[in-house]
């Protein structure tokens, strides 16, 4: 096991003590604030620092106990079992460490903005579009976080041809930011009287919700324009334009949303909407170079890579990044199931990071 940093460790457990004791006296608003959220980044890192340490320290006593001569074989081989546990433990602690210290993605506590589009396939192709948003609907309640539809395009015979919708709740970029991709679906459709399995795709984007801090629009680089809405409503899509379509001049980037009557709140949701995909964009120009560099296949984000497949004759689900198969698709289709394939593709993300820091030296948090 690679040596972990403890000179670096050391740093960060006196800034941590220092920082607490910043808090214990009187500092003004805006200190108190950074100074906490400093305090609350390091806990959980110093917290598995100390535990590492003190159990370094019990499994050097056990050892010295049972190598100790004078100490009776009953109480060595004692010691020495204790020394074994207490030896996976501090693995464990060391793990937990090491996971600790790799840097955090500012954006893993936001929600996502979640976008679902029909690929080739026709209808079948729309079918299961709206089966992976329903997934990802389900997998949302699940772990406790809201979902609000910004805009949707319904298909021809059932699920939609696209539909963007923005999940609200802590966390939700951390779980599902692998999942921007193409995913592909063999199965037999409904209208095939011979039975012959059909290869449909969809293509699926996460974007982390953007704060209006984050990114800063110029009003003068927009042109808004409002039209009726279309789809399920009633007579009332006919009468209002409440839909919104806002196009950033400078990039291109076109958002609609026509989901609510009121044209307010579909301003609102469309301005979200082009702060998520704006702020995307810069990221992944920012990171283009290191991208070209680092090989961590998990965390590409490519939208036009094929990343999973969803074979129905077969029961299966395949991801193609990690090379993971699970024979249980209804269950991940009903949301159940997906947390599997989260925590997989973020335990294979989460090495490919430690190898990185390990290889470069680990450096600074």
């Amino acid at each position: 096991m690679t040596e972990l940093p403890d000179a670096r460790l050391d740093q960060l457990l006196a800034r941590h003590a220092e920082i607490e004791h910043a808090l214990s006296g009187t500092p003004d608003a805006d200190s108190f604030v950074r100074l906490s959220r400093e305090f609350a980044d390091l806990a959980p890192l110093v917290a598995s620092v100390k535990a590492l340490r003190a159990a370094q320290r019990e499994l050097r006593d056990a050892r010295a106990l049972a190598e100790d001569a004078s100490t009776d074989r009953e109480m060595a081989d004692l010691a020495e079992e204790e020394a074994a546990e207490l030896d996976e433990k501090v693995e464990a602690l060391a793990y937990e460490v090491r996971l600790a210290l790799l840097p955090k993605d500012a954006m893993d506590e936001r929600g996502v903005i979640l976008e679902v589009r029909a690929g080739t396939g026709g209808d079948e192709a729309a079918l299961f579009a709206g089966d992976l948003f329903r997934m990802y609907e389900r997998f949302a309640a699940l772990n406790g976080w809201s979902v609000e539809v910004l805009s949707l395009t319904e298909g021809a015979a059932g699920g939609f041809k696209e539909i963007v919708a923005a999940l609200h709740g802590r966390g939700a970029y951390a779980k599902l930011k692998f999942e921007s991709g193409v995913h592909r679906v063999q199965r037999v459709p409904e209208t095939e009287a011979s039975g012959r399995i059909h290869t449909s795709a969809a293509t699926v984007a996460v974007l982390p919700e953007v704060e209006e801090v984050d990114v800063d629009i110029n009003e003068a680089d927009l042109r808004i324009d409002v039209f009726r809405a279309s789809g399920a409503g009633g007579q009332h899509v006919n009468k209002t334009e409440s839909a919104v379509r806002i196009t950033h001049l400078p990039t291109g980037v076109v958002v609609a949303v026509q989901d609510e009557r009121s044209q307010h709140k579909n301003k609102a949701r469309a301005m979200a909407l082009l702060r998520a995909k704006l702020y995307e964009a810069e990221r992944e120009k920012r990171d283009s170079a290191r991208a070209s560099e680092r090989k961590v296949q998990v965390g590409s984000g490519d939208r036009s890579e094929r990343i999973r497949t969803y074979n129905f004759p077969q029961g299966r689900v395949t991801d193609h990044r990690i090379g993971l198969t699970l024979h249980k698709l209804p269950d991940i289709l009903a949301g159940d199931g997906l947390g599997e394939l989260v925590d997989a593709l973020t335990t294979e993300y989460q090495a490919a990071l430690l190898a990185e820091a390990e290889s470069a030296g680990w450096g600074e948090r």
